[in-house]
């Protein structure tokens, strides 16, 4: 079959189009009056054919579309020519329609062709195709003409390739049409396309089909808004799990969502995070693989673990407790399984589903069974510390894992029955209409897979964190290695691509962890602990004899090191200050043993009192800086940031003040916004089109200007806070003002859900009821079940396009339900740095789904707002 493509696309002088077919690249010739034309010859063999339009200049590529094309292909075609008049598609203006959350979720569709077939004739010489997603499951697009019964016949479009729409058709040259919504059974008109009629000028050669897909239907623009509910899949309880939630168990929080009327499931990272075996490992954001899922959230039972005596006492005993017990479910699990695989691990290495999984997932999923073969072998997830193997290296691993084959193919058996149940769940969402959305973590262990295989990508020597906010006023240390963007654009992001494709396996739409990290990320240098020593990478710092002309000499060390006169160490040591001075400087500066942080914390690793305030202290007067060098620019410095309360800018004269308060403002405010805004850009596209998941961004913080403006250049979704408002000058959001690409919340896994936080600041209380809730009087003590009731609508009637809260502030409305100690809620302190992930249910889901009175009035409450 010969395949002639055409595309009207209006290029500059030196500029032309080519077709892009997998590693194909078609050169197309220009026509006239902007119409570039291209074929080759189909052999057949692929059902159907994805490509794209890209403009070159020179031989390289300036612009690629956003989308791509599929052209399905019959091989029973009577057509030996097909004529395909494409347009070129650009980010559209209801970009996140076209994700797989509306298109396999929200909208998704079985069995709605039939109707378009019975009305259509498939051997048409020309077919309409046209790419619609903003339809809801009811509704059907067809069009209308003078020529079909003066308008009164209307042809639906058959969408079994939905978002996707055809039709072979027939219509008069000359003829008008116009295209429209229709309801489904009826094919009553809902909504006509707006503008004058169109004028049918369609026509094909004798022996070819013309295929037009150049057309875009002219309808206003419509608003879909769901509701949803956020809890991390460890925090489910079930009758049948096993002291923590597991995949198993998400079938039970779907009947519960589909039954309230909400759409969306959205949970914490579900990533393994497995290293040193202890409590510590709760922390979802600190994956010891960016592609394995964990294996604590297997349902043993379907895995082949018996349901014996043992199982199910265990079972009873960690059901039974308040939180999760993360040491002893884990152990348990692990032995468990480990005595299921010795029965049945070569009956399903044999399967051919089990050999297609390893296959497809092979680039990632030895290495990572290496990693915990050797990560158990060796006692630690440390791999500096594996002597051979402590460098990866294909070859030497290969050999590992053909002398430790059968550990390797436990872990391999453990992530493949974790895929099984996960996808299932996935199916059982969408057969509901609900969707999983899941969670993109900005960072990644230095002590995981993803570090041991691919270190070059990662500078190792730096730690991601936060510069001081509302949450911690050190600023947040994460620990992580910091990303070479530089280096992972040489392969055009093939590490994040991989990762974005794993994940849309499993979730439709995805929260981007700390999105301004794609923008600019705050890098602390390896030696510090707190995040006040940090600065922006990527940044333009100012050069030593820039900041001499500003008045900072920083040739001596002045204004880079701690002042150490006697009122600072009284200040920050009291009666101690003379015992500091005599133990810890010499000659005005500190001694190499506490000049940096990392060592005060080994020097002074003791927990009593007269230690921990002498340790505090020291690292207290290492963040009294003026400047902070960068570590890959000799000579170029960084200010401080929030400088203003250290005793260094105390020292100050009265105009050196002046002249850092300017400095430091137009550094963190004015000096990176275009720079920041170029950076993100050259990122954020190939997040978005590595995958077809609906991104949300987390956008909470210190964010710079170009941050929301490029947010709704891409229609990633915001997320908006009511304690967190974006406005200056704000204490409180206003949900009615949200805008409409936004998913909002009235809490997040890192503050206090509502009831706590109404307990939290009395003061702050009373503000919010008077002048949110307009209250009269003084405020409730507690955050009663209609106070909540009252902020949950708010939030449900906001025009954020969805609505999605933490199941404790859901649970806060019904008096009954809700866990009577709210300060048991909270999920994660961010100022702890090893805090216990270990929030649980207190209740089952089983005991959720028969509390009729609540469901009711909550899927009353979510109908009542027009959320669908």
């Amino acid at each position: 079959m010969k395949l002639i493509f055409e595309i009207e696309y209006r290029t500059r002088w030196g500029e032309r189009l080519v077709l892009l077919l997998g590693k194909r690249k078609i050169l197309l010739e220009y026509v006239d009056n902007g119409l570039w034309r291209g074929a080759f010859v189909h052999r057949g063999g692929a059902d159907a054919l994805e490509y794209r339009y890209a403009v070159e200049c020179d031989g390289a590529c300036i612009r690629r579309e956003w989308g791509r094309h599929v052209l399905p292909l019959s091989a029973r075609s009577r057509f030996p020519v097909l004529r395909i008049r494409d347009r070129w598609i650009d980010i559209p203006a209801d970009a996140p329609f076209h994700s797989a959350a509306f298109t396999r979720g929200f909208f998704s569709r079985s069995g709605g062709a039939a109707a378009a077939k019975r009305t259509s004739t498939a051997g048409e010489a020309v077919l309409l195709r046209l790419v619609v997603p903003s339809l809801w499951s009811d509704e059907v697009l067809a069009i209308a003409s003078d020529s079909l019964d003066a308008w009164q016949r209307i042809l639906p479009l058959d969408d079994s390739r939905f978002p996707e729409w055809s039709l072979a058709v027939h219509l008069p040259r000359g003829s008008e049409y116009k295209f429209l919504i229709a309801d489904r059974k009826t094919l009553e008109p809902i909504l006509w396309e707006e503008g004058a009629n169109r004028t049918w000028n369609r026509s094909a050669a004798v022996g070819e089909q013309f295929v037009e897909a150049s057309l875009l239907p002219r309808f206003p623009e419509r608003r879909w808004r769901g509701a949803g509910t956020a809890i991390p899949v460890f925090s489910l309880r079930s009758r049948e799990s096993f002291g923590v939630g597991e995949f198993p168990d998400l079938k039970l929080l779907i009947d519960w969502a589909a039954a309230t009327r909400q759409r969306v499931i959205q949970l914490l990272p579900v990533h393994d995070t497995t290293m040193s075996g202890t409590w510590e490992d709760s922390y979802p954001y600190n994956a010891n693989s960016s592609f394995a899922l964990h294996p604590q959230f297997l349902r043993l039972t379907a895995a082949g673990v018996p349901e014996d005596e043992e199982y199910c006492r265990l079972r009873d005993e960690l059901n039974a407790l308040a939180e999760v017990d993360y040491e002893r479910v884990n152990r348990t699990k692990q032995r468990l399984l480990r005595e299921a695989f010795a029965r049945q691990g070569r009956r399903t290495a044999s399967r051919s589903d089990y050999r297609a999984f390893v296959e497809a997932n092979r680039s990632w999923l030895i290495p990572y069974a290496a990693y915990c073969t050797l990560r158990d072998e060796y006692g630690t997830a440390e791999f500096s510390q594996w002597g051979d193997y402590a460098r990866y290296d294909e070859k030497r691993i290969a050999a590992y894992c053909l002398r430790n084959r059968r550990e390797v193919a436990f872990h391999c058996y453990v992530q493949y029955h974790l895929h099984l149940q996960l996808s299932e769940v996935v199916r059982y969402a969408h057969a509901r209409g609900v969707i999983l959305k899941g969670d993109l973590p900005i960072g990644v262990s230095r002590t995981s897979a993803d570090a041991w295989q691919s270190p070059r990508l990662f500078h190792l020597d730096a730690q991601a964190g936060a510069p001081p906010d509302a949450f911690s006023a050190a600023g947040q240390n994460w620990g992580f290695p910091t990303y070479d963007w530089e280096r992972m654009a040489r392969d055009g992001y093939a590490w994040w691509r991989s990762r974005l494709r794993k994940m849309s396996e499993y979730f439709d739409a995805y929260r981007i962890d700390h999105i301004l990290g794609f923008f600019r990320i705050w890098e602390i240098p390896a030696e510090s602990v707190h995040g006040l020593l940090g600065h922006f990478n990527p940044a333009l710092p100012y050069s030593a004899e820039e900041l001499r002309e500003r008045g900072f000499d920083l040739s001596d060390g002045r204004h880079t090191t701690p002042p150490t006169e006697d009122w600072v160490l009284e200040r920050l040591f009291g009666d101690r200050a003379g015992e500091v001075r005599s133990l810890c400087i010499r000659q005005g500066r500190l001694i190499p043993a506490c000049a940096t942080q990392r060592r005060v914390l080994q020097r002074f690793s003791g927990a009593d009192e007269s230690t921990t305030r002498l340790r505090e202290g020291l690292l207290a007067l290492l963040d009294d800086v003026l400047f902070v060098e960068d570590p890959r620019r000799k000579g170029f410095y960084h200010p401080r940031i929030d400088a203003r309360t250290t005793c260094s800018y105390q020292l100050l004269a009265p105009w050196q003040r002046e002249a850092f308060d300017r400095l430091h403002d137009d550094f963190f405010y004015r000096r990176h916004d275009r720079f920041w805004r170029e950076s993100g850009l050259r990122k954020l596209p190939m997040l978005l089109t590595a995958s077809d998941m609906l991104p949300c961004g987390e956008d909470l913080g210190m964010i710079p200007d170009c941050v929301p403006e490029t947010m709704r250049m891409l229609q990633i979704l915001s997320l908006e806070v009511q304690r967190m408002p974006k406005e200056p000058g704000e204490t409180f959001a206003d949900p009615a003002r949200y805008p409409y690409l936004s998913v909002c919340t009235t809490s997040t896994h890192d503050m206090n859900p509502l009831r706590a936080w109404w307990e939290e600041d009395r003061a702050l209380t009373a503000r919010f009821y008077r002048e949110v809730l307009h209250g009269e009087g003084n405020p409730p003590w507690f955050c009663e079940p209609w106070v909540c009731r009252r902020i949950v609508e708010m939030h449900l009637a906001s025009p954020a396009m969805l609505a999605v809260l933490p199941l404790q502030d859901w649970l806060s409305m019904d008096g009954t339900l809700r866990l009577e100690k709210p300060d048991r809620e909270r999920i994660n302190i961010p100022a702890v740095p090893r805090h216990y992930w270990r929030y649980r249910m207190h209740l089952t889901l089983e005991e959720l789904l028969a509390a009729e009175e609540f469901n009711t009035m909550l899927h009353d409450m979510i109908a009542m707002s027009r959320r669908r």
